[in-house]
């Protein structure tokens, strides 16, 4: 009797835990859980885009430092292009 009801357990619970999981899959697929998964792409997408921007500004302004400082050391433009082409 009481391996039944040991058994009897086992079975409920995992017949819990799937019918969860199950419920939880097919909630992924209305147009709420879509538009959800939507957004956190959208959302993902928006943040590598933004660190992009940020990444990009922060070279700017490196460059422009050095060349403002290469321009208070007493280089010509002419003396600095040059130096920057020899590398190519």
């Amino acid at each position: 009797m009481f391996k039944r009801v040991l058994w009897l357990g086992i079975g409920v619970g995992i017949g819990v835990l799937v019918i969860r999981k199950l419920t939880q899959t097919a909630e992924s697929f209305t147009p709420k859980g879509i538009a959800g998964q939507i957004g956190d792409s959208a959302g993902g997408l928006l943040g590598e885009v933004r660190s992009f921007i940020d990444d990009v500004r922060n070279g700017a302004a490196e460059r422009e430092a050095e060349i403002h400082a290469a321009f208070a050391d007493g280089a010509l433009i002419t003396d600095y292009v040059e130096e920057e082409s020899d590398g190519y």
